[in-house]
């Protein structure tokens, strides 16, 4: 955990600071073993099949369904700091968004499809949160 609101990641402090340390002005609380990932093999392999077929039957059409059924699994089985993550964005929130970005690269003549991995990463984080 960062405390003063800065984006500072954990890979930079060294591992032999465990515990509560301080560097510069930001405290930094850190507990290895308070975060994890519980979800399955055969679940993410389950969930990456009904998502190939869903978009293959659809025609593309229900990719942001897709991708977000997906991120809500893979989300919900993530724990940081003791706390568990919950995915809150929505396929049909995402489908604007993807019909935006889509209309961007075609009249940019594909030159915004270099921002479309920063715009997607936006959108889902946006759409994290601790759950209640």
């Amino acid at each position: 955990m960062l405390r003063s609101g800065a984006n500072l990641a954990k890979s930079c402090v060294p591992k032999d600071l465990a515990g509560e340390t301080k560097i510069g002005k930001y405290e930094i609380i850190m507990s290895e073993e308070n975060s994890y990932f519980d979800g399955s093999v055969i679940e993410f392999f389950g969930w990456s099949i009904l998502s190939v077929l869903i978009v293959s039957v659809s025609l593309g059409l229900a990719t942001p369904w897709a991708a977000c059924w997906f991120y809500k699994w893979k989300t919900s089985h993530t724990v940081v700091e003791g706390r568990r993550l919950q995915f809150n964005g929505s396929g049909g929130s995402l489908f604007g968004h993807f019909i935006l970005w889509w209309f961007l690269t075609i009249i940019t003549l594909g030159i915004y499809s270099f921002w479309l991995f920063v715009a997607m990463e936006k959108w889902k984080v946006k759409n994290i949160a601790f759950e209640k």
